[in-house]
């Protein structure tokens, strides 16, 4: 199966008036098959946000791509033009954002704010718009599309309104979508029904996406593959069963370790205290050289504060970047 999109050795920094300038991204690469969910794993300050933006060169003022490639269907996107840009963003490769209520515009109804995103790519009289448009909510809101159309953000649930963006996202039929986390402010119900609108899209639209979390447990039953991002470096990625059932790196397990128990015979467990990961992955808590995770890590050697770990492949299609492991 053919990549629709491939990220090679990508470098994103962020410059301030404190430090000139601050590697955010190092070296990130991978690809996304048609047709597949990739979740990318991380806490915050992993540079997950900064992955997403990077794809469609919406970094702030402050951030640029210091070396590699977005390969979107065999274009680089860091070459591509302005008028290039525009076509493929929401047309081709649509990003939702993690918050609705600063996404979606205040004082525009729903309905229209997706019309607004179709007539940006199309050409079509302003009744054509409209019924894409209506097609497209009947798809997500199949018991109330009318009122949903013609609501205001502020009218609408958390639910809805996320929903709604979902609703720009795949108006122009794109073929990528970036899912920058999407549920972090929903309910778990809520985040079951948002989880269930994605699977559906898939299967309906032939959509690849790329999930952004920093929630594990999300990405059980729902990804194909999990990338896990740490200090802006990939340290594991593989099948979603394999990182999570059988996690080689020490991040990954002390992640999954940190989840609450949820079955009912581990109710008892719930009263005691979680594992958390000692240590924090601040820019300035980061060593100079050798492995990011070894001040955090619990199983470090000594050639972890010297050098960095190089990617190692576990059979064929599990990497991991750790001295434990060797090809």
């Amino acid at each position: 199966m053919a990549s629709v999109l491939e990220i090679q050795d990508l470098h994103v920094s962020y410059r301030s008036r404190e430090v000139r300038s601050r590697p955010v991204l190092s070296g990130v690469s991978f690809d996304l098959m048609a047709g597949e969910i990739l979740g990318v794993l991380g806490e915050s300050g992993s540079g997950k946000s900064t992955l997403a933006a990077s794809v469609l060169r919406v970094l702030p003022p402050n951030g640029q791509v210091e070396k590699g490639a977005v390969l979107y269907e065999g274009h680089n996107l860091l070459q591509a033009n302005p008028e290039e840009l525009r076509q493929i963003r929401g047309g081709r490769i649509a990003l939702i954002f993690q918050e609705p209520s600063l996404a979606l515009h205040p004082t525009i109804r729903v309905g229209e704010q997706v019309r607004q995103v179709l007539a940006a790519h199309q050409s079509s009289p302003k009744n054509v718009l409209n019924d894409r448009a209506r097609e497209v909510f009947t798809h997500l809101f199949p018991q109330d599309t009318d009122r949903i159309m013609r609501s205001y953000p502020h009218q609408l649930s958390g639910g809805q309104r996320q929903r709604a963006l979902i609703a720009q996202a795949i108006a122009c039929s794109p073929t990528v979508v970036i899912a920058d986390e999407p549920t972090a402010a929903l309910d778990p119900v809520t985040q079951a029904e948002i989880l269930g609108v994605f699977r559906s899209l898939r299967e309906s639209l032939g959509l690849a996406m790329i999930f952004i979390t920093h929630n594990p447990a999300l990405l059980s039953g729902f990804a194909d593959r999990i990338l896990v991002l740490y200090a802006g470096q990939v340290i594991e990625w593989g099948p979603a069963e394999a990182v999570l059932r059988l996690p080689q790196h020490p991040y990954t397990k002390a992640l999954l370790e940190s989840l609450p128990a949820i079955s009912a015979e581990n109710e008892k467990s719930r009263k005691n205290k979680l594992p958390v990961i000692a240590g924090n992955s601040s820019p300035s808590s980061l060593p100079r050289r050798g492995c990011s995770f070894e001040p955090r890590c619990t199983v470090r050697m000594d050639l972890c504060r010297e050098f960095e770990p190089p990617l190692v492949k576990l059979g064929k299609l599990h990497i991991v970047s750790c001295f434990k492991y060797k090809e």
